[in-house]
């Protein structure tokens, strides 16, 4: 079940025929039974915008927007620890292991790094500035002040923010480094993996080797654009897919939940001008490959 400090996920009611809530809930989350839905009513578990429990019966009204909390029974834990780099008023900066989700997804609520974070500094009002896979371990920065996150929300979407990766894959002898790769990434099969497809580029990635000992290649890869498991893709497709990774090129399920083989891939350093003071900053993780 939900712990406290666990951070409720946000949905603005979208257009529908609904009379109530419970029953727009209902039929946006159809695994979850009705039962679930109601119980959660009962409890306070489902509220407005401003944190108010609702009932049942409250009137569905389309872009109303309320907050719920996942709950998941019997939820795994993740036997690895994240490392807090920096806390301030404004921003936080975690070094996040392999394995840990970065927010609730699936079977994962209290275990994510989210949820972490929000109970150890008791601040139920942090939210991710951008996000990795939850098999890739590194930074991630989290705002936590809303009257200052548009700033620091601005530097990913505006690409004023330096992303450094490390990875370690196959060779690539044939292929003249630094090289940039460009290609267009859709959702694939199944409906969590991604893959390159015809058309106008929506992804960049730089690409170098800063290590060439060895069956494997330590590569720094810089992504320019944040597409879903982009630089995973982008190695494979180079003929070099990131060591360790289940789902490129090959989908293999049968390594889930195999905390002996992490992927080889890790958000290294972030650097960028703070949007409040100007200053320079930079910051690197503990972690290595």
């Amino acid at each position: 079940m939900a712990a406290p400090g666990t951070p409720p996920s946000h949905l603005q009611l979208p257009p529908g025929p609904w009379a109530t809530v419970l029953d727009g809930l209902c039929a946006r989350f159809p695994a979850i039974a009705r039962a679930t839905w109601e119980d959660r009513f009962a409890r306070g578990r489902v509220q407005d915008a401003s944190g108010v429990p609702l009932r049942g019966d409250a009137t569905y009204r389309i872009g109303m927007e309320i907050r719920y909390f996942r709950e998941v029974p019997d939820e795994p834990v993740i036997p690895f620890e994240e490392t807090l780099l920096h806390v301030d008023a404004d921003l936080v900066v975690a070094d996040k292991p392999h394995f840990l989700p970065v927010t609730p997804a699936g079977e994962y609520v209290r275990e994510t790094l989210l949820a972490r974070l929000a109970q150890r500094l008791g601040n139920p009002r942090l939210v991710p500035l951008h996000r990795i896979d939850r098999e890739t371990a590194g930074l991630v920065l989290f705002s936590a002040n809303p009257a200052t996150r548009g700033a620091y929300q601005a530097l990913f979407r505006e690409r004023r923010i330096d992303k450094t990766y490390q990875a370690l894959a196959p060779p690539l002898p044939g292929l003249a480094l630094p090289h940039v790769h460009r290609s267009r990434l859709v959702a694939g099969e199944p409906f969590f993996r991604m893959r390159e497809a015809d058309g106008p580029a929506n992804s960049e990635t730089h690409v170098d080797a800063i290590g060439r000992e060895g069956p494997m290649w330590t590569y720094a890869l810089r992504p320019v654009t944040g597409r879903k498991h982009q630089l995973r893709v982008h190695m494979a497709a180079l003929g070099a897919p990131i060591a360790n990774d289940r789902l490129y090129p090959v989908l293999d399920v049968g390594r889930t939940g195999d905390y002996t083989q992490p992927l080889k891939l890790l958000a290294r350093s972030l650097a960028f001008a703070d949007p409040l003071t100007g200053k320079e900053r930079c910051f690197e993780s503990g972690l290595s490959l």
